[in-house]
C-alpha cells in the first residue's frame, strides 16, 4: 500500500488510480520523502488499505496506461477475498469510486483518461453535499 490513490501490487508494480486525487501522506524533500500528511491523508490511505490490501484486484485501463513516473494508470476493482469481508463474495467494487463516495478523494480528470469522469464528478458532489470525508463539519 502506498497512499489513498496509489497501490503497490504483489509483484511490486505501482498503480495510480485514474480520475481521482486523494490527500497526500508524505511529500518529497530533496532526494527522499518525509511524512507530512495533508488533512484527511491518513484517513484516505487507511481506507484504501482496508479496501484493497490482500484482496484480488482487477485493473481496467483507459487510453494512457502509464504516467510520467512509470506507474500504471488504472481503475482498480477489488474482489471479495477468500476470507470474506467487503465486498460480498462474487462481487467487486471500484476502489476509485469508493474513495470518492467516502469523500476521501476529489475527481482529477487528465485527458485522454476520462472514461468515468462524469460519474466521478457526481460522486464527489454527493460526498460534498452530504459532508463526508474532506467536507465533514467539525
Amino acid at each position: 500500500m502506498v497512499d489513498g490513490d496509489t497501490v503497490e501490487l504483489a509483484d511490486g508494480r505501482l498503480v495510480r488510480y485514474i480520475g481521482i486525487d486523494a490527500p497526500e501522506v508524505r511529500r518529497r524533500e530533496g532526494a527522499g520523502w518525509v511524512e507530512d500528511p495533508e488533512p484527511m491523508g491518513r484517513e484516505a490511505a487507511d481506507f484504501n488499505r482496508r479496501l484493497v490490501e490482500g484482496k484480488p484486484v482487477r485493473l481496467e485501463y483507459d487510453v494512457q496506461t502509464h504516467d510520467r513516473f512509470g506507474r500504471l494508470l488504472a481503475y482498480v476493482y477489488v474482489s471479495a477475498s477468500a476470507e470474506g469481508g467487503s465486498p460480498p463474495d462474487g462481487h467487486e467494487v471500484m476502489a476509485n469510486v469508493e474513495l470518492l463516495r467516502a469523500g476521501l478523494a476529489q475527481p482529477l480528470t487528465i485527458p485522454p483518461n476520462a472514461r468515468h469522469a462524469e460519474r466521478f464528478r457526481a460522486l464527489a458532489e454527493a460526498a460534498r453535499r452530504d459532508r463526508r470525508g474532506l467536507w465533514k463539519k467539525d
